[in-house]
């Protein structure tokens, strides 16, 4: 390497390593802020389209950070915006605030004691998918850019979202709502990023792909009419509950027959199969739910189609008719969660300037979904989503509670390796000095 050149690789390696120092310097004093932050969510989470509490509480530290400020967007949704002393590009961070319909299982002095009422019934109230550590790191973030207001070039929106999870049935809400509501009318963003805890990482460690990171979801509604007899004589009536079962079996050849998975993996999934009231009666209706998954939108569009065209002709075949709401609805669909490639080289960059390289990973592609890209398809600019180790040292991420389950654990540890690899990610955007 000639001297020159070995000059300028020594010197973007120290403005590297200044860089991250900045990120870790900025956030460590934020740190008993934001574990507070944290404590406090999770003691009082709040079900989807219900987050009035939550959005107070966000809506009040990014008042007090000297943020412009603006509330119910998608009912309870909040973003705040700060404005750089210098000109430079807009960027957009990104967290979830709701909780979900679980009853914590977890024993903290802090651990959730909440109650709602989810589908009709009481349930408890669980920060089981992590999204007050979401809202804490994202809040810290915030706080860190704030009083570097006067250097900063460009302008950073924050939006807290609620209903990520999805929202009650009969309501709008989440990201889609978010953009009904307006959230980009008075400022676009040229980026989008958001980040995701995660059991399935040690804590310490983060992860993101270029592609596809997270699979599209569609939710369907499959109602199979026959007609009613007496258990005895079945052959007087036509039976919805075995067109019904056939319909489920015949479905699970989409994937191992009718698409090419050497493409892109999928998945189909029956999660409710509701029929009959009495044993001895075969009924006049039977009714399917499920949602189908891909990573590639021609696939996902086949697999649709393919699940219409089986309900329809096993019905008919049976003697049966059918009505498919495939997909169930516009809201109830997220579209694959992609990274820009180019934008993940640069983000990918910076986690490993804040983090260290052995900290950063290639994600797995994830089958569930995030409503997240809704966002960046709407006004057509890239994003990028990645994922935060949540698993203590020493325990096994391939055992550990997943996230949604009850025993759902993070290990707060997290909370610095986040918002230090998202503070990084944003100031690089940014173009701001170490």
């Amino acid at each position: 390497m000639r001297p020159t050149l070995l000059a300028a690789s020594l010197l973007l390696a120290a403005t590297s390593a200044a860089a991250a120092e900045t990120a870790q310097q900025a956030i460590q004093p934020l740190l008993p802020d934001i574990t507070a932050w944290r404590r406090d969510l999770h003691q009082h989470p709040e079900l989807s389209n219900r987050e009035v509490r939550t959005s107070k509480f966000v809506a009040g530290e990014l008042k007090k950070l000297g943020y412009e400020v603006r509330t119910g967007i998608a009912h309870t949704g909040v973003v705040g915006v700060l404005k750089g002393g210098r000109p430079g590009p807009k960027l957009a961070i990104r967290a979830d605030m709701d909780g979900l319909p679980v009853t914590e299982e977890v024993d903290l002095p802090f651990a959730s004691k909440a109650k709602g009422e989810y589908l009709g019934k009481p349930v408890g109230v669980m920060h089981a998918c992590g999204h007050d550590a979401h809202v804490a790191m994202t809040l810290g973030v915030a706080a860190a850019l704030a009083k570097r207001r006067r250097d900063l070039p460009g302008e950073v929106m924050f939006v807290f979202q609620p209903a990520e999870e999805g929202a009650p049935p009969g309501e709008e809400g989440g990201a889609p709502l978010m953009v009904k509501d307006g959230v980009f009318k008075d400022f676009k963003p040229d980026a989008i990023f958001g980040m995701h805890v995660v059991s399935a990482l040690p804590v310490g460690t983060v992860a993101l792909r270029p592609g596809g990171a997270m699979a599209s979801s569609d939710t369907f509604r499959i109602v199979v009419r026959g007609r009613q007899a007496h258990g005895a004589t079945p052959w007087k009536g036509i039976d919805p509950i075995v067109t019904a079962a056939e319909i489920v079996t015949a479905s699970q050849t989409i994937v191992s027959r009718a698409l090419d998975i050497n493409k892109e993996p999928a998945v189909v999934t029956f999660g409710i199969f509701d029929g009959g009231q009495r044993f001895n009666i075969v009924p006049d209706k039977a009714e399917l739910q499920g949602t189908v998954r891909a990573f590639d939108e021609g696939m996902r569009q086949q697999a649709l189609a393919s699940l219409k065209n089986i309900a329809e002709h096993v019905a008919a075949a049976h003697g049966a008719t059918v009505e498919t709401q495939i997909p169930l609805s516009a809201d109830s669909s997220n579209p694959v969660n992609h990274n820009d490639p180019a934008l993940t080289a640069r983000v990918r960059a910076s986690l490993e300037a804040a983090l260290g390289k052995d900290h950063v990973q290639e994600a797995q592609r994830w089958t569930a979904s995030e409503d997240f890209p809704q966002f960046g398809r709407a006004i057509d600019v890239p994003s990028v989503y990645f994922f935060v180790g949540a698993t203590p040292a020493g325990q096994d991420p391939a055992t550990a509670p997943s996230n949604h389950s009850p025993k759902f654990f993070l290990d707060e540890g997290a909370l610095a390796v986040g918002s230090e690899g998202m503070l990084q990610a944003a100031l690089d955007f940014l173009g701001a000095a170490p």
